[in-house]
Parts: structure tokens; C-alpha cells; sequence
């Protein structure tokens, strides 16, 4: 039986055919070609794009507003989840969080309300955001509180998922290796499986907020 096997195993082999030098393929065609890939055009895609999947997009004209923003968004709650301040691109947020008496609270904690985390890219294409866990970045917070807000900077959009692979690669193999896992979030929480009714939060935010800094 096994000399019958090898035989077989050693024809396969030798009408194998050889593989000659391949060369690498780089171009592709983009999933959602983008008709302005301008900064602009980048901007407005994305926010149209983020609004038609509901999530609620704030542009506030200075750190302070923005920071108020999410303060209204927080209301009386006293605790969030959170991540480490310096990921966030808000300078004033720990101190405006602090006179409030708002803490971050542990990781796990359900019973928390709001989550608020920075954002590592953006989509124009998709209208979807980008987050990398990993040391101060928990993904709980964007994934266990009903309300989550993500605040991202307008130079922080790109054209789609593709640009952005192609961008971490530029940084090596060691750009995977620091990443814990990547999430790609594309609105609140949905789904459709009951009677075919479309309900958000089901599982996970039931409602996104994204604030957009510019400038």
C-alpha cells in the first residue's frame, strides 16, 4: 500500500508544473472608487457616508467645544469607560473631566453608560472608523457602554481601507506585531435577524457619536 501511494505521490510531483519568477502585484482596484480624494473631499465623503449609517457627527470650531460636546453627551453620569487621555486628541479633556468629578471607570464595569475613545484612522469610503487596541487602548470602551463617542482629527481620513493597509505595511512587519487586534466600526450596533427588523444596540453601542476636530 505505501509503495502504491509513493508512486502515485512521485507522478503528481513530476507533472507538476514549475513556477517561473512572479512578480509582485501591487495595484488594485478600490471596493468604492471615491470621486474627490481631496482632503475636502475626503472630509465630506466621510461625514455623509458616517451620517447614512446613524452616527451623529459633531464638527465643533475649537478643542473647547468639542470638549463641551462630550460633556453634554456624558450629562450627569459621574463614570465612563475610557481611553488612556494621551490617546484621545483632546489636551483639555482630563481637566474638564476632572472639575465635573467624572472618572474612568474599570474596564469591565457594565453598568457604565458612555465610552469614549480617539480613533487610529478613518474611512470616507465606508464612513467606518479604524481602532487599534492595545496599552491604554481597551476595547471595551467602544464595545460595552450603550453610548460611544470617538474623537478623531480631520487629517486622520483617508480614502478607504486599502489606503490604510497599505500605509500600516510602509511601517514593516513591526507595525502588525504592536497591534492586539484591529476593529473596524462602522456605526452603532445593528442587526436583523428578528422578523427582518432592523434594532441598534443589540449588540454592543446602540448609539455613535463622532466629534471631528479640524484644523
Amino acid at each position: 500500500m505505501s509503495s502504491s501511494r509513493e508512486q502515485i505521490l512521485s507522478r503528481l510531483r513530476g507533472a507538476r508544473p514549475e513556477l517561473g519568477h512572479i512578480e509582485a502585484f501591487e495595484k488594485h482596484i478600490a471596493v468604492v472608487p471615491l470621486a474627490d480624494s481631496s482632503s475636502t473631499g475626503l472630509f465630506n465623503c466621510f461625514v455623509e457616508q458616517a451620517e447614512s449609517l446613524d452616527s451623529v457627527v459633531y464638527l465643533p470650531t475649537s478643542e473647547d467645544e468639542a470638549v463641551q460636546v462630550i460633556l453634554e453627551l456624558i450629562g450627569e453620569d459621574r463614570r465612563i469607560l475610557s481611553w488612556a487621555f494621551e490617546h484621545i486628541p483632546l489636551p483639555g479633556f482630563a481637566n474638564a473631566l476632572a472639575k465635573q468629578g467624572v472618572q474612568v471607570a474599570a474596564g469591565r464595569d457594565a453598568s457604565v453608560r458612555v465610552g469614549i475613545t480617539g480613533a487610529d484612522a478613518a474611512l470616507a469610503a465606508t464612513g467606518s472608523l479604524v481602532l487599534l487596541s492595545g496599552a491604554g487602548k481597551p476595547r471595551l470602551a467602544s464595545l460595552l457602554p450603550p453610548v460611544y463617542v470617538a474623537v478623531l482629527h480631520q487629517d486622520q481620513i483617508l480614502a478607504d481601507l486599502e489606503t490604510w493597509v497599505t500605509q500600516l505595511r510602509q511601517g514593516g512587519i513591526d507595525s502588525f506585531r504592536e497591534i492586539a487586534s484591529a476593529m473596524i466600526i462602522s456605526g452603532p450596533s445593528r442587526t436583523a435577524d428578528i422578523a427582518m427588523q432592523l434594532i441598534l444596540g443589540m449588540h454592543g453601542p446602540g448609539e455613535m457619536h463622532i466629534v471631528i476636530l479640524r484644523g
